[in-house]
């Protein structure tokens, strides 16, 4: 059976038509059968560039002669299986046969805009009945300043149904040309494997691209039903491996360009400055340096490799002129106390009379707190700079192409019109490739030196310079009810605004010393579980260091004390963790699935002290996860024996692409568990390798075990849901294995 996309009405009743040139997307195929084309403006036509042969469908597909089909995908591709996932969704629903599917990064235009992060926080703050208008407002919103992004494990949820929807458009188009050669009703045909059929007729794609590009859709679609789907469900092969495999794939460092030059650069220590001191002398005498740049915060040396720009750099020897006061570990911890003890803060949840439900006896409390921890990714910022007669050219792996788009023709003083972002495929980001420094600094130094210019930051700079997840310390407080029930609880948790202060980063704003309380500062601190009187409130701390997102961003944290805490009330309670948990979870039926089968898959022995087991669940970005891990106690060192996870993430476009990504985030956790802290003296990162990050090892790795539920729920997100049961997990274990609460990260028997 086909669902029908029917002509819709926006806010103000007209209706619309679709036509091949203002395709863009639905609005929720997954969410029903009728989808309303006009919940999105019209006046953004599609810019895909066709080569000789190929022929434009839509702002998502191209279909040449030869018979190959390229998706354009507009997300990132950083690992996580976007360049594979998203053409599977677009290729199924168009009939294709998977061999000839191709894909390239989408150009920039708001068609493309990620409206997800909008749409929640709409719905949030908006009733029931205005879910509609909210859903609306926020697209309109997105487009306008053509949000799109790489983040919030949104790329299947907020383009899902725009892949179903553009390959049903071109699988209509394709079956009305063959329906015109074969003189029938086009809804007689249908496609698969690359061709349109009928009964025993059949004809190639590559034949009936140019004739069915011509051609309008009707104003409904039709789409496969789910057991017509042939791909979706299937570990097909990755459409970004072959070139990975054989080094033809380009990546920032890739790049080459005649006469290019390159760059290394040092940053000023956090508290600002500019370079009192240079030895200019020692630099230009390294052999291949060819020019020192100098700008506000920053230096770079230009040599003809990279080799000797930052072996020059370093021959420079840069003191620093302090242009305010050097935070370091004091400053940060003095900060955020002050906030936790009260500083200015906001509720973003409350329900019942939380003050009242926790004054008296019978109050349970604990504080928690986590550091700054860096994103580190393998590849360091990069960017490749050319000036031409049109402008500026970037290449850079970017998670966001719009914004570093405007970021550089603000910074250039140039219209945006005339900076061309190629946005490479990405070497690691987790947060910090949103950011748009190093695309403005390559600029910069082209234009400085006139010659193309690649810039490479040193790893120094990349851990010393990062977008620190940011700290934070936490104090709950929770007071048992009739039966072992939650009856009140209370999250205070102080933390630098990170959201806001990325974004002002990005917008080129200069932000301020300080931001107000941020809900997504404390997203993932309301449980799950079921409890009367609750409150969660943010109180931001001004801290002097940079801050930015991080792979599950505050949830890294957030979970980290909630699953900690209930582990706590269980123990008060006199109930084991599991058990504590499940009858909280009354109200979460698939978090409650996800803990029973990690429990019962894990082999849980009823968190009886010396079993070392520890239990954690977490839902967040649509998704939901449980864990069982098993510790070791060897002296004064935690050992992980094995994890197991369950998680249920709706449906499943590609089941490997999502146990990668399960598997990898569970080794990210470790890194949050174990992870030594960002440190700061007198404004300067300690760290300047991955070495001084004590990142764990791939002998201390343990089994993995991942154990995906089949669901056909809407698609939630595969690539943070892991990170944020890890430590608390092990916190828990190691409670069970020695007795002592470990209520810091990173984790150290010696903190108890």
């Amino acid at each position: 059976m086909h669902a029908r996309i029917d002509r819709g009405k926006g806010p103000n009743g007209a209706a619309h038509g679709i036509t091949r040139r203002r395709l863009l997307v639905g609005g929720g195929a997954a969410a029903g059968l009728v989808v309303g084309w006009a919940v999105w403006p019209r006046h953004y036509a599609p810019n895909l560039a066709a080569a000789p042969g190929e022929h434009v469908y839509n702002a998502y597909l191209k279909i040449g002669t030869d018979g190959r089909i390229v998706v354009a995908v507009p997300q990132a591709e950083m690992g996580q299986g976007v360049y594979t996932s998203l053409p599977q969704i677009l290729a199924d629903e168009l009939g294709a046969d998977w061999r000839t599917v191709a894909v390239e990064p989408a150009p920039i235009n708001p068609i493309y805009a990620n409206p997800l992060a909008l749409e929640e926080e709409a719905a949030r703050r908006l009733p029931g009945w205005l879910d509609g208008l909210g859903q609306w407002a926020a697209r309109e919103v997105a487009m306008r300043m053509n949000l799109t992004m790489t983040a919030g494990s949104s790329s299947i949820r907020a383009f899902e149904a725009r892949m179903i929807e553009a390959g049903a458009a071109a699988r209509t188009m394709l079956c009305m040309a063959a329906a015109q050669r074969w003189g029938i009703d086009w809804k007689a045909c249908d496609t698969e494997g690359g061709f349109v059929v009928r009964g025993g007729d059949r004809i190639r794609f590559a034949e009936l691209a140019e004739a069915a590009a011509r051609l309008d859709p009707p104003g409904s679609l039709i789409l496969r039903g789910p057991q017509e789907r042939s791909l979706i469900g299937r570990p097909v092969p990755r459409l970004d491996l072959p070139s990975k495999v054989d080094g033809s794939a380009q990546l920032g460092a890739d790049i080459r360009l005649p006469g290019m030059v390159y760059a290394s650069i040092a940053h000023a220590p956090y508290g600002g400055g500019h370079p009192a001191k240079m030895t200019l002398g020692d630099a230009e005498a390294t052999p291949g340096v060819s020019a020192v740049v100098t700008h506000r915060g920053w230096v770079a040396v230009v040599g003809t490799n990279w080799w000797a720009a930052d072996r020059g750099l370093q021959a420079l020897a840069i003191e620093w002129e302090a242009a305010g006061p050097r935070p370091g570990d004091a400053t940060i911890r003095k900060a955020l106390a002050a906030a936790l003890d009260g500083g200015e803060a906001e509720r973003s949840t409350e329900r019942g009379d939380p003050d009242v439900a926790l004054g008296g006896q019978g109050v349970i409390a604990a504080t928690y707190s986590v550091p700054m921890i860096a994103q580190a990714p393998l590849e360091t910022l990069t960017a490749t700079a050319r000036f031409g007669e049109g402008g500026v050219e970037i290449w850079v792996p970017t998670q966001s192409p719009p914004m570093a788009r405007e970021a550089v023709a603000a910074a250039l003083g140039l219209d945006a019109s005339n900076v061309t972002i190629y946005p490479t495929l990405v070497g690691g980001g987790f947060g910090r490739k949103i950011e748009v420094d190093a695309a403005i600094e390559a600029a910069l130094i082209a234009r400085k030196v006139g010659k193309p210019v690649q810039l490479v930051w040193p790893r120094r700079e990349d851990i010393q310079h990062s977008r620190f997840r940011p700290p934070a310390q936490a104090r709950l407080k929770a007071k048992l009810g009739t039966g072992a029930s939650i009856a009140a609880w209370s999250a205070r948790i102080a933390t630098p605004s990170a959201g806001p202060e990325m974004m002002d980063r990005i917008m080129g704003k200069a932000g301020g010393q300080s931001y107000g309380p941020d809900r997504g500062s404390v997203e993932g601190a309301e449980p799950p579980y079921a409890i009367e009187a609750l409150a969660v409130e943010h109180a931001p701390a001004a801290i002097g260091v940079p801050t930015g997102a991080w792979r599950s961003v505050a949830n890294s944290y957030t979970a980290f004390f909630t699953e900690s805490f209930v582990d706590e009330l269980a123990q008060a309670a006199g109930l084991d963790p599991l058990s504590f948990r499940m009858q909280a979870l009354t109200h979460q039926p698939r978090l409650a699935r996800c803990l029973q089968m990690a429990a019962s898959i894990g082999g849980w022995q009823g968190g009886e002290p010396g079993t070392g087991q520890g239990l954690a669940a977490h839902s967040c970005f649509g998704s939901h996860v449980a864990m069982l891990v098993e510790t070791r106690i060897e002296g004064e060192r935690i050992g992980v024996s094995s994890v197991t996870a369950v998680v249920d993430i709706g449906r499943v476009i590609h089941p490997d692409i999502v146990r990668q990504q399960i598997e990898g985030g569970i080794s990210w956790g470790l890194a949050n568990a174990f992870g030594a802290a960002v440190s700061i003296a007198d404004g300067t990162v300690t760290a300047q390798n991955f070495d001084g990050l004590d990142l764990p090892m791939l002998a201390d790795s343990p089994e993995i075990r991942v154990e995906i539920i089949p669901s056909k729920e809407a698609p939630g997100g595969a690539g943070e849901i892991a990170v944020p049961p890890v430590a608390p997990a092990i916190a828990n274990a190691v409670f069970a294995a020695s007795g002592k609460r470990l209520r810091h990260l990173p984790l150290r028997l010696a903190d108890a």
